[in-house]
């Protein structure tokens, strides 16, 4: 009768590779820079509302660099060896 190679998966230890990770670092450093786009404009006085929340910055700008903070952490995740 015929042997059979059987191999059982390797452990190489981490998951991810050194450029998974330094992409997944990257991903992270651009949400908290999205997230701070998107912080601020608070009003001096409680009884007027202040405009300042419907700027560009806040409603486009932020938005876009928090996907793309996502996107960069999702093609990390994902990328091959």
């Amino acid at each position: 009768m015929s042997e059979k190679n059987t191999t059982a998966p390797s452990a190489d230890g981490f998951a991810f590779t050194r450029t998974n990770y330094i992409w997944l670092i990257a991903g992270m450093a651009i949400l908290v820079i999205g997230y701070i786009l998107m912080s601020g404009g608070k009003s001096e006085d409680p009884n007027v509302f202040s405009e300042a929340i419907f700027n560009f910055r806040r409603i486009t700008l932020a938005p876009i660099v928090v996907l793309t903070g996502y996107g960069t952490i999702f093609y990390a995740i994902l990328k091959g060896r």
